[in-house]
């Protein structure tokens, strides 16, 4: 069971500005990913399940993470399925990712009250996953549509929290621009845990590259 409510979720992406997102199918380099993100002051990260026998992957970091980092809220992203998501949540996720917007995956999350952010392309998807409860939509592909869409929507929709995923990098004119257009978190993938760092297994390198960029953000939305 999630030992997060879909409130808390949703207040720590809120605070923190960004989820870090990740997959390999080593159990113990991601608890090493996952120790140098929350070392760098990272307290989500969206397990990305695209491999045969990912959620036993999944199930052993969340173990670990509950066990040996406290705070650290795990979740699982490209769940395509009502199915999915409910064997994940099994396992203890405390937030469901989706590339687009599925009616029945929205059920199954609110039924246990965890946190479902869906991949939204135009204001029409953003209304129905709204009307369906959301509290985070997630604009994917963010580099598609860019901070002038977030913007564009934020004026006869203030209300609307948005995590582009996808196009977010960690230069700060980046950040700017899309926390300037109103985003509330951003999600981010090999832009932030490169295969380059994995591959060298720097995982010095990635704990200051979370937090240069968690210090970023925190300014920025200091600003507003």
């Amino acid at each position: 069971m999630a030992q997060y409510s879909r409130i808390e979720v949703a207040n720590v992406m809120k605070e923190t500005g960004m989820v870090p997102l990740f997959y390999h199918p080593d159990i113990e380099l991601g608890k090493k990913v996952l120790k140098a993100c929350y070392d760098g002051g990272a307290r989500l990260m969206e397990f990305t399940a695209r491999g045969d026998f990912a959620f036993e992957v999944f199930s052993e970091l969340n173990k670990y993470a509950i066990k040996e980092l406290p705070g650290m809220i795990m979740g699982v992203g490209s769940i395509t399925d009502a199915g999915a998501a409910s064997m994940f949540m099994q396992m203890g996720a405390n937030f469901i990712v989706t590339p687009a917007l599925r009616e029945d995956i929205a059920k199954v999350c609110n039924r246990r009250k965890v946190l479902w952010s869906p991949g939204c392309g135009s204001l029409t998807e953003i209304n129905k996953a709204e009307e369906l409860g959301c509290e985070i939509v997630k604009l994917f592909p963010g580099s598609t549509y860019g901070p002038g869409f977030v913007k564009a929507i934020k004026g006869p929709q203030p209300w609307t929290s948005v995590m582009p995923t996808g196009g977010v990098s960690t230069e700060e004119s980046n950040l700017k621009a899309w926390f300037d257009a109103g985003v509330t978190c951003v999600g981010m993938g090999s832009k932030l845990i490169s295969k380059d760092t994995i591959v060298k297994g720097d995982f010095e390198k990635l704990m200051e590259d979370v937090k240069n960029t968690l210090a970023i953000i925190q300014r920025l939305q200091n600003k507003h």
